[in-house]
């Protein structure tokens, strides 16, 4: 794992009193998933879904991939997606290369696709907007981590989700343009990565 990022989480882990109770019993719901799908040796599929699939939800998927090989847990895959699909804010990738990852734009379009590395070793992770069931996500067999309140509301019912969960975070795009931009993209990006490290704790 890259040196920088790899002190970004390790600084992290030993940060989870930060975390509010409620948050705490949210996350070891959803790192109680991943340990028994793991401890039976089944693939774990995680999609993370908000609106327009272009802030949090990446972010979910990103960190989850990441700390993933930061613990060392094989078969984890990660997907995202959105009500709709718009295009990954580069605000987020801002906030990502702040944190140590590898971001890499591989085509270009009004919705273009990107890989991230968290390491020169690892295979790369591919995100670009979509829907929640999009081609590309499972369809079955798959926890459904909600990242906004709005999206939670709108999807009651995920097809397919073994697990549905609300996991609401401030959405830092209502910062875009104003002084506060990147502080609140950073602190978004600091607070999904360190309640990703607390739920994938649990796993044994």
């Amino acid at each position: 794992m890259y040196s920088k990022l790899r002190h970004y989480l390790e600084v992290l882990t030993t940060q989870f009193d930060r975390i509010p109770d409620d948050r705490k019993t949210l996350l070891s719901t959803i790192g109680n998933y991943i340990s028994e799908k793991h401890s039976r040796g089944d693939v774990v599929q995680l999609v993370y879904i908000c609106t327009h699939n272009s802030r949090r939800s990446h972010f979910g998927q990103i960190w989850a991939k990441l700390v993933a090989g930061f613990y060392e847990l094989p078969n984890i895959h990660t997907y995202s997606g959105g009500t709709v699909a718009s295009a990954l804010n580069t605000n987020v990738i801002s906030a990502l290369d702040q944190a140590g990852v590898v971001m890499r734009k591989v085509s270009d379009s009004d919705n273009p696709v990107y890989q991230f590395f968290g390491s020169d070793d690892t295979s790369a992770g591919t995100c670009f907007s979509k829907r929640y069931d999009h081609p590309e996500n499972p369809q079955n067999a798959f926890a459904a981590i909600m990242t906004c309140s709005e999206a939670d509301t709108n999807c009651p019912h995920i097809p397919g989700a073994e697990l549905r969960i609300g996991l609401p975070y401030e959405d830092p795009g209502s910062f875009d343009h104003t002084s506060l931009e990147s502080q609140k993209y950073a602190n978004c990006c600091l607070q999904v990565a360190l309640e990703t490290l607390y739920a994938f704790s649990f796993v044994k």
